[in-house]
């Protein structure tokens, strides 16, 4: 069991392991930086069930680290997600400056003009053909 305790005047809170710890003490500030350091995962899935029949799976997954330890692991995913990077939005988005997207897109648009321009000369051919 552990308990947190603050004493009057002070900003530091103590966490003190009551049960196997030896009475020692550690800072919160020494466990929040060990728990950034190192990473912490909580998982847990709900499932709701009716007469054998699953009706809503809820898998939960939460991850608390320092965002150089996450990057360490693998985890990055605000780095391309364009609701928290301005940059990774720039990166969806096609733009005209030449850019390998924005050639082939520019390119296919380019193929459909030209598609449509031979179609409709046909249709002005077989109009005039009557």
């Amino acid at each position: 069991m552990t308990v947190a305790t603050s004493q009057p005047g002070t900003t530091a809170t103590q966490v003190r392991g009551i049960a196997g710890n030896g009475g020692s003490s550690t800072n919160l500030g020494d466990i929040l930086e060990r728990v950034l350091d190192k990473g912490l995962v909580i998982a847990g899935d709900i499932q709701v069930n009716l007469l054998d029949i699953e009706l809503l799976t809820i898998k939960l997954r939460l991850v608390i680290a320092s965002l150089d330890t996450a990057r360490e692991v693998g985890i990055n995913w605000w780095e391309t997600d364009p609701w928290l990077n301005a940059d990774a939005g720039r990166r969806a988005v096609p733009s005209k400056r030449g850019d390998a997207d924005g050639q082939e897109l520019g390119d296919g648009v380019r193929e459909l003009k030209d598609e449509l321009g031979r179609l409709r000369g046909r249709i002005t051919e077989l109009e005039s053909g009557r």
